[in-house]
């Protein structure tokens, strides 16, 4: 039982760090952005992070279908029925591709009027609208690399994804800084140039994706409804979730918002550095996900059952340690961010406060990436709906609308977000219910 055990251990670790690393360097991008916008102004960095927002919506419908793809392709690779992985994997991708052109063209026409509506200030929304729209411009290959890292997750694969993020880092990395600069013979574009140098990386590593996936993704000569019908099933509730979470991120940002430029560009960049918790735990449970929805398709709910555990016990460990991180050196943090001292004194609050919440988020993202991965999609939207519009939503309008407190109270509704997803998450998994579902037919 100890080697079984060890043994898992060590499939969800070689699962979950190339995710995790892939994961940082794919949010990295945005991250550097922030970061070398930083050197502008908090006018900058917050039109960074509002463009930024906005293209991450956009892409909220596909990144849910892009999890039904996965656990679909997970549970036909462990049943061993690679003709249908390959023809679920190749079905998506013309549908996802197809989506995101829609997806671009929405969020170019309206990105203007859904920035007015979350009440950035006129400065922010100048700086923020050519960056917004250049980003939307290359949603497409966004979505390329999402899908097609899913696809091959699914299948086992975490390490090509990786390979491919660290190319799309360097290449961003090799063209953001002269671009926003004008540094070495480059135009000095500003926070085009970032959006620029985001554009020609991902196009890239799209391109390199598509390459290692050719030998997956098989051709069919008919529609596969009955596979269509399996992908929507359980990602349409994923869609939903995320709709569900970024609409309240929205309604959350305006609160934010009221309280100026500064207060969200603390926000943005207490985001970013929070990440560096956030994706490990992301790394594990999509590693849960993979695993646990392989073992469904083979059968093995025992196995399934010691995959959660150790992705849960990983997720704790290393997610606490970066709560310790944020909570006793939150000035040295924010500073490699920005010299803004106004930004660094609220960001430090905003550290503190998401140190207490690390780990009921590790908890949260493993036990909901071990219930996607055996289908149960519909119940984590249900959760997400409680925790957002049942707890921090509402707490966030009575601190920062009815009470007028500051925002550091605004702040603290995360908190008790994510504990109220915690306990209805445990309670689902330990009732076992999942392991009637069935999504593969």
């Amino acid at each position: 039982m100890a080697n079984g055990v060890a043994q898992i251990r060590r499939s969800v670790l070689t699962l979950a760090l190339p995710v995790t690393v892939s994961s940082l360097l794919q949010r990295a991008e945005g991250i550097v952005a922030v970061f070398l916008v930083g050197g502008l102004g908090a006018t900058s960095i917050a039109a960074v992070g509002l463009g930024q927002l906005l293209a991450f919506v956009a892409t909220t419908l596909v990144s849910g279908l892009s999890v039904g793809t996965n656990v679909i392709v997970a549970q036909l690779w462990g049943a061993r029925r690679l003709q249908d992985a390959g023809e679920a994997a190749r079905h998506f991708l013309w549908l996802s591709l197809g989506l995101s052109f829609v997806l671009a063209g929405l969020g170019i026409a309206g990105n203007r009027l859904v920035m007015q509506q979350l009440g950035a200030e006129p400065a922010v929304i100048e700086l923020a609208l050519p960056y917004s729209t250049l980003i939307f411009l290359v949603i497409p290959c966004t979505v390329l690399i999402q899908v097609l890292s899913s696809v091959l997750q699914g299948v086992g694969d975490t390490k090509t994804p990786m390979f491919a993020m660290i190319g799309v880092n360097f290449l961003h990395g090799l063209l953001a800084y002269p671009l926003i600069y004008g540094r070495w013979g480059a135009p000095n574009l500003g926070i085009k140039g970032a959006a620029i140098a985001v554009g020609l990386a991902e196009a890239t590593g799209a391109l390199y994706l598509l390459l290692r996936c050719r030998p997956i993704l098989k051709t069919s000569v008919r529609l596969r409804l009955d596979l269509i019908r399996s992908i929507w099933d359980v990602g349409a509730s994923v869609s939903g979730e995320r709709v569900v979470q970024q609409a309240g991120i929205f309604i959350y940002t305006k609160l934010v918002l009221l309280y100026g430029t500064v207060a969200y560009a603390a926000h943005q960049v207490g985001l970013s550095i929070e990440s560096f918790s956030f994706l490990p735990g992301y790394g594990l449970a999509i590693a849960a996900a993979t695993m646990v929805g392989q073992s469904i398709g083979a059968g093995k709910y025992t196995r399934a059952k010691l995959e959660n555990w150790e992705a849960n016990r990983l997720a704790m460990a290393i997610m606490t340690c970066m709560g310790i991180i944020f909570f006793f050196f939150p000035y040295a943090l924010l500073r490699a961010f920005t010299t803004d001292e106004a930004v660094i004194e609220l960001g430090t609050m905003f550290l503190k406060i998401v140190a207490l919440l690390q780990i009921p988020l590790a908890l949260t993202m493993v036990l909901a990436g071990s219930l996607r991965g055996a289908g149960d999609t519909r119940f984590i939207m249900w959760a997400t709906t409680a925790g957002m519009w049942g707890v921090r939503v509402p707490l966030a309008f009575v601190f920062g609308i009815w009470l007028e407190l500051g925002v550091y109270y605004v702040w603290t509704t995360m908190i008790a977000d994510w504990m109220v997803r915690m306990g209805v998450l445990l309670w689902r998994y330990q009732s076992e219910r999942w392991r009637q579902i069935q999504v593969i037919r």
